[in-house]
């Protein structure tokens, strides 16, 4: 059983960087689609970017091209958003999620295994 935990959020000023991880255990993320999610207080869950079971380059929202960078490290077992010139809007609970259907298509799709999520804060 894929398990997942999230961490390096924490209370940032706008402009600043962090670098969020995705930590998997219980089995290789070699095969498996990784996504990256927040939800902001009072608002749905958005999809932030992800990659597909097969390797291809990340995709991203239009909102966070430019700015969000997400990458894996297969020995680490590790998934990372590297997050740049934060920035209020930005501010909530970040999820990563993982599935083993999405070869091809990664966005827009369903995941079966999610972590519990870390605290973005971005405040002046």
């Amino acid at each position: 059983q894929l398990q997942l935990v999230e961490s390096g959020g924490a209370l940032v000023q706008p402009g600043e960087s962090l670098r969020l991880s995705c930590a998997a255990s219980g089995s290789t993320l070699d095969y498996y689609a990784i996504g990256w999610f927040r939800q902001a207080p009072g608002k749905e869950r958005e999809e932030i970017s992800c990659i597909n079971a097969k390797g291809d380059d990340p995709d991203y929202v239009d909102s966070v091209k430019g700015r969000f960078t997400m990458s894996r490290d297969n020995a680490k077992n590790t998934v990372y958003l590297q997050i740049d010139n934060l920035q209020p809007e930005d501010t909530a609970v970040y999820y990563c999620a993982a599935d083993t259907s999405l070869y091809y298509l990664c966005s827009g799709q369903m995941y079966e295994y999610w972590g519990r999520g870390t605290q973005v804060t971005v405040s002046s």
